[in-house]
């Protein structure tokens, strides 16, 4: 009798295969990714602290320790490193000028588009090398992840 915890053998060898592409993949889009932020001189957090900022109008400093999970405090460090290259901005709330609303701006939101992008045409790369078996399960799982409300 299968339980939920354990899954049967054909799944685990499948969640097997997954696991190795998204070590191959990941591994692929990381050295890439690294590359171009290297360049810009932006750390792996402070790009995905710009990745939650173009999907937002904005965050105040609590949001982002929270998303980023972080102190408050290491949280206006990495704010401070990319308003310093002009990646976002701070504004104050019209309603209370104590509280302190994060914004990406044009620069940010340029190089998380030129970083997705570079992803995209990565695993593009990846996928266009796969065989029909390798391209059925990873949409198997894009399947499961989206029914989990995970993509």
């Amino acid at each position: 009798m299968k339980t939920k915890n354990a899954p049967g053998a054909s799944v685990k060898a499948e969640a097997d295969r997954l696991a190795d592409f998204v070590l191959f993949t990941q591994r692929s889009c990381i050295l890439n990714l690294s590359t171009e932020l290297n360049k810009g001189n932006v750390s792996f957090p402070q790009f995905f602290l710009l990745t939650y900022l173009s999907s937002e109008e904005y965050l105040t400093m609590s949001d982002i320790a929270k998303k980023m999970g972080h102190s408050t405090a290491a949280a206006t460090g990495l704010v401070d490193r990319l308003e310093k290259l002009a990646y976002v901005e701070r504004t104050h709330a019209a309603e209370d000028r104590r509280k302190i609303m994060v914004r990406i701006t044009k620069k940010g939101t340029e190089l998380v588009s030129k970083m997705r992008s570079e992803i995209s045409n990565d695993l593009a790369n990846i996928l266009s090398e796969m065989d029909e078996d390798q391209t059925e399960a990873v949409e198997h799982t894009k399947r499961a992840m989206r029914g989990r409300s995970m993509v």
